[in-house]
């Protein structure tokens, strides 16, 4: 049984011997369950997002990046119709026939989301056929880091390599990830997560016109920083509504403005039409998301260039402007339906009394919000330092200083 190259998983990792245990226990598991020798590897990043706090579904920018909490995946062609895949800790497979994927019951967890990358991706003009794979996570579970995004790109580096001669771009990946969400999860999810985790490394995304990213050469190590994500106990799993509704009341606003998406008006005619009263809509909390949306924008411009300049300070400083924004102005740190529970906003305010200590360092909610996850960079001799207290309200176990990894969505040569 042939494991992959040690210089392929030194690139990826770092590393090979604890990442070689890894992939050693998931082709024994492949084997187990699928009785079957030939496999062959892949993986797929979770994400972080910099800056760019819910922007991607009204054609706005976002600075994003791959992290080093990834999923694997031992997957090998079955000769059959049927798709079938075993995670790590359930011992069923899920099971869909690839000519049944678009009559699957919709909002049925990963069995809907795999008939849903089935149809999308055939959706695409792309081939999928039956094969058989076993997955290991280590990206958090509904907790704003992207393992669903983060399977769901896995799954496409599959098909890609056995079905389609590895000719699908990472623009591809993303879309069926997202035709995924919006009609087997009925989540209206924009692209970011999707491209994040499948292009690898740091991104500048663009989605004004379709999908457009450029390759940021960009780490927080390289600043002399470390970037720490804080579980903060609950997932967002259950909040898919108040998660869709931030998209819906922005395009209620756009509507106000004679478009579809924000990104097609301009927060200068959004300002004139507050300030004359022409905005007909009864929710004040849309035209602050809408606000949000374009400052958002912009600092997400700033972000660039404090990355091209290498200017720590400035990008340090638009990463707390934004945090401020989503706390303020889209408001996506205390759930509505649950207010009682504010663990998001407490680990913040924490977080906020430690670094104001240090005079130094950053945060902000971190991805779709609500609950889930906050994220901090931290000055490298203060990271030790940090872990440890905010460990005493979230637990050690939900700590994680991670890096930003360069590879994403992959297949993985084998000796």
């Amino acid at each position: 049984m042939r494991l992959p190259k040690t210089e392929a998983l030194e690139k990826i990792y770092g590393e090979s011997q604890e990442s070689g245990k890894r992939f050693a226990s998931l082709a024994e598991n492949f084997k187990k369950h699928f009785h079957k020798e030939e496999m062959e590897f892949f993986t797929a990043p979770g994400r972080t997002e910099i800056v760019g706090n819910h922007t991607d579904h009204n054609g706005g920018k976002i600075l994003a990046a791959s992290i080093d909490m990834d999923t694997i995946g031992a997957a090998y062609p079955n000769g059959t119709d049927q798709v079938r895949i075993i995670s790590e800790g359930y011992g069923r497979a899920i099971e869909v026939r690839v000519p049944d994927a678009e009559k699957t019951d919709k909002m049925k967890g990963t069995l809907s989301l795999t008939a849903g990358m089935i149809d999308g991706a055939l959706k695409r003009g792309f081939q999928v056929s039956g094969f058989d794979m076993y997955v290991s996570t280590k990206v958090i579970s509904s907790a704003g880091v992207s393992s669903s995004a983060s399977f769901e790109m896995l799954f496409c580096s599959v098909v890609d390599y056995f079905f389609n001669d590895s000719k699908m771009d990472c623009a591809d990946y993303a879309r069926i990830g997202q035709y995924a969400e919006n009609h087997f999860w009925m989540k209206s999810s924009g692209l970011m997560d999707q491209m994040a985790c499948a292009a690898g490394g740091a991104i500048l995304l663009d989605f004004s016109e379709g999908v457009q990213y450029e390759t940021a050469d960009f780490s927080f190590d390289k600043m002399g920083c470390d970037l720490v994500i804080v579980n903060t106990g609950k997932g967002h799993a259950d909040l898919s509504d108040e998660y869709s509704e931030i998209p819906q009341e922005m395009k209620s606003i756009a509507k106000e403005l004679g478009a579809s998406t924000l990104c097609e008006s301009s927060e200068e005619a959004l300002v004139e039409k507050i300030l004359a009263g022409e905005i007909h809509v009864e929710n004040d909390r849309a035209i602050l998301r809408a606000l949000h949306f374009y400052e958002e924008n912009k600092r997400v411009e700033k972000a660039a260039k404090a990355v091209r300049e290498n200017d720590k300070e400035a990008l340090l400083s638009v990463i707390k402007e934004s945090g401020e924004s989503s706390w303020k102005w889209l408001q996506n740190c205390v759930s509505r339906s649950d207010y009682n529970d504010q663990r998001v906003a407490l680990t913040l305010a924490m977080t906020e009394l430690f670094l104001k200590k240090k005079n130094r360092g950053c945060c902000r909610v971190h991805g779709g919000g609500f609950a889930g996850v906050i994220m901090c960079v931290t000055e490298k001799e203060d990271t030790q330092e940090y872990v440890s207290y905010i460990s005493r309200l979230a637990g050690k176990e939900n700590v994680y200083p991670m890096k930003i990894r360069n590879t994403g969505a992959a297949h993985i040569e084998k000796e």
